[in-house]
């Protein structure tokens, strides 16, 4: 009797496992699991910066960096003055850029991953501000077209 019960409950939890199996989407093969196959142009553009504690969304726009390969843009956020951006895809593929207020101090950095099946449209991460050494998590989702 109490083998039954076990085999039922193991069944019932087999089933469980496959239908949730079964409700995720295929990945894409054709979307780049990790930032470090994409091609660097694929950050140019408009990007929609959200950062947790902060309200409303920001507007990032990424261009060829002049001096090496990289990006180099502008943050702009309501009511404030656009901060500078410069950064790239780091070694372990991780979307890495310094923030300036003034254009010679970094004021913040972000650190972020690609979102795999986003095929190159959404970064999740931490987003540092030097001023009080906090840490938010940020999304950054592509808004516009590739420059």
């Amino acid at each position: 009797m109490m083998r039954g019960k076990i085999a039922a409950a193991a069944l019932v939890a087999c089933c469980c496992l496959l239908a949730a199996c079964a409700q995720q989407p295929p990945r894409n093969p054709n979307c780049p699991q990790s930032a470090s196959e994409l091609p660097i142009q694929s950050l140019y553009g408009s990007w929609e910066a959200r950062i947790e504690g902060q309200d409303g969304s920001a507007t990032m726009v990424l261009r060829r960096h002049p001096e090496y390969d990289g990006v180099r843009g502008t943050i702009q956020r309501a009511g404030q003055p656009p901060a500078q951006l410069a950064g790239d895809i780091d070694p372990e593929g991780q979307l890495a850029l310094d923030e300036s207020q003034d254009g010679k101090s970094i004021s913040a950095s972000w650190s972020g991953a690609l979102k795999p099946d986003s095929c190159g449209k959404e970064f999740t991460g931490s987003w540092y501000r030097s001023s009080d050494d906090s840490h938010h998590p940020f999304v950054l989702r592509r808004s516009g077209t590739w420059n």
